[in-house]
């Protein structure tokens, strides 16, 4: 069934919300293209690590749309792997921003990683052993909130699936996938990302056999489904549930977004002493500050910093 005055998703870079309220579920299907490729432009990564940064955006859209955010949601993964770090922040559609905003960071030893050699794919290899961790800060009013559960073996989808069962006693079933798509033409790749997820709608009566059944039906998704720009969105959720009345709602649009401030920036800096900041400056005497999460570069020259402390 769709709404009325439904407006198609479009190819890529939005958050399709979908529910089957007969049963009780409810879920998202999340695609991105340009914000993906946006935020792994930024820095060059390891197709392996790539691939994990690009689930991760996927994943926080999912959850930072799924609670209507005014504010900011992080994820965030810690482990013993080569990739130590991962962080992707999702942040609310605001009055200055129609769409919500994501980018995202992932920290890896490349040597490490390499060394790995068949077993580079391997999520338990790659991040090893940790802890995948779950912020919420809004814009105003209610306090933080933070959410832990240790790493799954099983990958990315796996840890947000023992989260809500864990934070939430909500049942979740989680599909993503993450590519680079190669362009004729084109020398560098161009990462896509994608994924879908179905949950228990909280308080609803639901059948336990259905929930298999519909959960199922997720796990037979192929990563190309997730990822084909040509395949609409509506079109994967009608193969999946036409059987069983699935809804679907306004498609909500993503884009990639960075809050790193030059001026925030700036009053740090300001707080050191002119000695340390001398030792900070370039053989020119600015200091430069590079955003891991944009690639942006912001400079200072210690002079003014200095001068107006």
């Amino acid at each position: 069934m769709i709404e009325e005055t439904y407006t198609p998703a479009p190819a890529a870079d939005f958050v399709l919300p979908f529910s089957m309220p007969e049963l009780g579920v409810r879920g998202r299907v999340v695609r991105l293209e340009t914000v993906s490729e946006r935020a792994l432009s930024a820095h060059e990564l390891p197709e392996p690590a790539g691939r994990l940064l690009g689930e991760g955006l996927v994943l926080t859209a999912m959850l930072g749309s799924s609670i209507k955010l005014d504010g900011r949601l992080t994820l965030q993964t810690k482990g013993s792997g080569p990739l130590d770090l991962l962080t992707v922040d999702y942040y609310g559609a605001d009055a200055e921003r129609v769409c919500a905003g994501l980018r995202g960071y992932a920290r890896v030893d490349a040597g490490k990683l390499a060394q790995l050699r068949a077993d580079a794919g391997a999520f338990e290899r790659v991040v090893g052993e940790g802890v995948l961790a779950i912020s919420i800060e809004p814009r105003l009013g209610d306090q933080r909130y933070q959410g832990i559960v240790p790493l799954s073996t099983k990958g990315l989808a796996a840890s947000a699936e023992a989260y809500f069962a864990q934070s939430e006693q909500l049942p979740t079933t989680i599909k993503l996938a993450a590519a680079p798509a190669y362009v004729p033409g084109n020398k560098r790749a161009a990462w896509r990302a994608g994924g879908i997820m179905l949950q228990a709608i909280p308080d609803s009566k639901r059948d336990e056999d259905d929930w298999e059944r519909l959960s199922m039906f997720v796990g037979t998704v192929e990563d190309i489904e997730l990822l084909d720009a040509t395949l609409a969105p509506e079109e994967l959720l009608w193969r999946l549930f036409h059987q069983d009345a699935v809804r679907v709602h306004t498609p909500e649009c993503l884009v990639f977004h960075c809050a790193c401030d030059a001026a925030r920036i700036a009053g740090v800096l300001r707080n050191y002493p002119a000695e340390d900041l001398q030792g900070l400056a370039d053989a020119d005497g600015m200091i430069r500050a590079r955003c891991e999460f944009c690639g942006a570069t912001h400079s200072f020259g210690t002079g003014d910093l200095t001068s107006s402390s």
